[in-house]
């Protein structure tokens, strides 16, 4: 089973996305198991804060370290987490091959990066890999934190229906999932590849890897460019 925690000023925010559809079926099948967790409740005093300005001046808060170390010393005297994840801009960019990696694991700790970011110390008292979802910026780490648990947990054996089906989902091979087609077989005068309709196993596997090699081509090319490097 894979256990992931996540440090949270507003962990709020996620119990909606926990508490549904394939992270929901992965925590009752008990093969995940989803911790939000405040960081409040390592506060520097009754009011609940957790952030203070920056030295040496500036627009935006700071998360302070001594939560931050306070929590993950706790957490971590449980049990050693096999990866500690800080969500930030300045990170290497989530992708599947991550999630892959990530799902072998048993137990993960996301902090999510909240104002104008954490303390730089905290990286040096722990092993910390920083992770971006893209060259943008969000409010805080919580739309990054449950993109990589759900990313990671429908990978987990025995999540979904078809475990055969995320083996081809898009980037798992490098290369953009096939044209998707259902009922009915044609509409508004537009009709289904014939090949998809003759049951014809290998010549359907034949035809989506042509699709997706085209279709990578088109909207990725970059993608090929780095498999083939």
């Amino acid at each position: 089973m894979l256990q992931i925690d996540i440090l949270s000023v507003v962990p709020e925010l996620m119990e909606s996305m926990v508490g549904h559809s394939i992270l929901k079926r992965a925590q009752a099948k008990g093969l995940l198991t989803i911790h939000l967790i405040s960081l409040r409740k390592w506060a520097i005093n009754s009011y609940g804060q957790v952030d203070d300005s920056q030295y040496g001046g500036g627009a935006g808060m700071v998360l302070r370290i001594e939560p931050l170390y306070q929590a993950i010393t706790e957490l971590q005297a449980l049990k050693p987490y096999d990866l500690i994840i800080l969500t930030s801009p300045c990170g290497q960019t989530f992708n599947q091959k991550m999630a892959n990696k990530f799902s072998l694991y048993q137990r993960i700790l996301i902090i999510c990066g909240h104002y104008k970011g954490v303390d730089e110390r905290l990286k040096l008292l722990f092993n910390i890999v920083e992770i971006s979802i893209g060259d943008f910026v969000l409010t805080g780490g919580e739309i990054p934190a449950i993109l990589m648990a759900d990313a990671i947990g429908r990978l987990l054996p025995g999540v979904m229906n078809d475990e055969t089906s995320a083996l081809f989902d898009s980037f798992q091979d490098d290369l953009l999932a096939p044209p998707l087609y259902t009922k009915p077989a044609e509409f508004l005068g537009l009709k289904v590849p014939e090949i998809l309709l003759q049951g014809d196993p290998k010549k359907i596997e034949a035809w989506r890897f042509e699709q997706s090699l085209e279709k990578t081509q088109m909207l990725r090319p970059d993608l090929l460019k780095d498999n083939f490097e």
